[in-house]
Order: C-alpha cells, then structure tokens, then sequence
C-alpha cells in the first residue's frame, strides 16, 4: 500500500497533530545528530512545541557557544551588507554628480556653438562672449607659437643644408684641384709644357 502524499497544512485533529510533531521532532532531531557525526558539522536545533515546552540538540557541549557564534555571523553578514549598500548608495550620489555635469557641459557646448541662446538673458549672453574671445585668443597664441616653432626648424634646416651645400662645394673644389694637379704633372712628365690654368 502507497502512503499518501501529506497536504501541508495546519491538522486540526489536536491528537494526530501531536502524534505527528512527536514522529517528526524525534526525526528532526536524530537527522541533526547524523548532519553532525557524518560531517563533522556544528549542529544546533532548537524547537517549541505549540505549548511552549523546550526541544534542543545542540552538537557542541553549549548550545550558548553555537548561537553566540550564530549572532557573530549575522552580525557580520549585516556589516557586510551595510558596507555595500553604503558603497551602492556613494555610486549613485557620483552617478547623480556626473549626470548633472554632463548636461551643464553639454547646455555650454550648444551655446558656445550659437545655438540654444533663446532662454539666455543679456549676462548670460556676455559670459559666452568674453568665453569665447578667451577661447580665440588662446588657440592664437597657440597657433602662433606653432607658427614660431615651424620657423625654428625650417631656420635651422636651412643652416644644416648651407653647412652641407658649403662643405660639398669645398670638397668639389678640392677634388678639382687634385685632377688638375694631375694633368699637369702628368703633361710635365710627358713635355707638353706648362698648362695656362692652374689652382693656387
């Protein structure tokens, strides 16, 4: 015979109600003190009876020791989980900072491009101006100084080309000179007689 599945539910019966919290405190209690030799858990059960009597199993000598440590882990899972909603609750305050930057970034960008300005009152208006002067006169000096560094290394490029054009001259010079001298001594040991041009 199949044993029936068991509704759970409150039994109204008080005597089979009884039965049952006696049949399945004393399994409650001998799976606990099994949970404890076969894993070497700490196990503590504690159950009241619905007239206040007192069931416990506790796997340490004290069962004060086990829920003190209970009380310990709970209190430090609730630190844990106040440190983070502290740290959630930071992100969002940087969250909200940086949201309002980026639309007061973005409210100065379209003015700055001339657009948007119809809500803008005359000071306003004066602000952007004297902000975009300043903005003109410090990407000209910018560029100016651009300018001047460009200068710079063409000046100095070209004092490096008229060194190497000098040098290059000399050395032709030379080399001309040397096959000059060449021909001569080579026309006096042949008795051509003495060439008209010759280098000093």
């Amino acid at each position: 015979m199949v044993r029936g599945k068991v509704q759970m539910k409150r039994i109204e019966n008080a005597t089979s109600r009884q039965v049952t919290f006696s049949k399945r405190r004393s399994g409650l209690l001998k799976k606990a003190y099994e949970l404890y030799v076969l894993c070497d858990a700490e196990v503590a059960v504690i159950v009241f009876s619905h007239r206040g009597r007192l069931y416990e199993f506790s796997s340490s000598n004290n069962m004060q020791t086990t829920i003190e440590r209970y009380r310990k882990c709970m209190k430090e899972a609730q630190t844990d989980i106040s440190d983070t909603e502290g740290y959630v609750q930071q992100l969002r305050v940087e969250a909200e900072n940086m949201a309002k930057m980026i639309e007061f970034l973005e409210v100065s960008r379209r003015k700055m491009l001339g657009q948007s300005l119809g809500s803008c009152s005359i000071e306003e208006l004066k602000e952007v101006e004297s902000q975009l002067e300043r903005s003109l006169k410090n990407i000209r000096a910018k560029k100016g100084h651009l300018f001047q560094e460009q200068v710079e290394q063409l000046k100095a490029k070209e004092r490096f080309l008229l060194e190497e054009n000098a040098k290059l001259s000399a050395k032709n010079e030379a080399l001309t000179c040397s096959r000059q001298n060449s021909d001569v001594e080579t026309e006096l040991f042949l008795g051509l007689g003495l060439p008209e041009n010759r280098c000093s």
